[in-house]
């Protein structure tokens, strides 16, 4: 009667330290997963996990067995992965993009009409370096060519019927 008694204390005990261990490591796993995510905000986004979108992982509070939590683990671990793969793609993109932009700084006539949008570089915003003619079809035909900065955003427009009418009579 001891013997069974001490074996099953010893398995609770067992899964027990099974469970925290599994809880570590996922918790290790979602804080390395969160600092990738908040370090490449907003060009990185978290990987949604796999199944359907909006519906929750468990349905209903409920205590994990250890099948679950080494899946749960091994999920998170997938989506470790591929933010990191993201990450890196993201770094060579601004890594090669920055190269570009700088050999358009050099040498602007090799370079002309060419695009580099401020997102690629690593900036916010809208904006876009653009290698173009100096004083318009003068200096296209001239060869001046330079390295420009788009001003950025455009300006939010309204719909016209939405603009409020003018008060009062108009002078003309």
């Amino acid at each position: 009667m001891q013997l069974t008694i001490d074996r099953v204390l010893i398995a609770a005990t067992d899964e027990r330290a099974a469970r925290r261990t599994l809880r570590a490591q996922i918790a290790k796993l979602e804080r390395e997963l969160a600092g990738l995510v908040a370090d490449g905000f907003p060009h990185i986004v978290q990987p949604v996990p796999a199944g359907a979108p909006g519906e929750p992982a468990v349905a209903e509070a409920c205590l994990l067995n250890l099948e679950q939590l080494e899946r749960t683990r091994d999920e998170m671990a997938g989506r470790l992965q591929q933010a990191r793969r993201i990450v890196a793609e993201r770094s060579e993109l601004e890594r090669a993009s920055n190269e570009l932009l700088e050999r358009m700084r050099r040498d602007p006539v090799r370079y002309r009409f060419v695009r580099l949008p401020v997102r690629d570089l690593g900036e916010g915003g809208c904006g876009v370096w653009e290698v173009r003619p100096r004083l318009g079809l003068i200096g296209m035909l001239a060869g001046w060519w330079q390295l420009k900065l788009s001003s950025g955003c455009p300006l939010p427009r309204g719909r016209a019927s939405a603009r409020p009418a003018r008060l009062g009579p108009s002078r003309r």
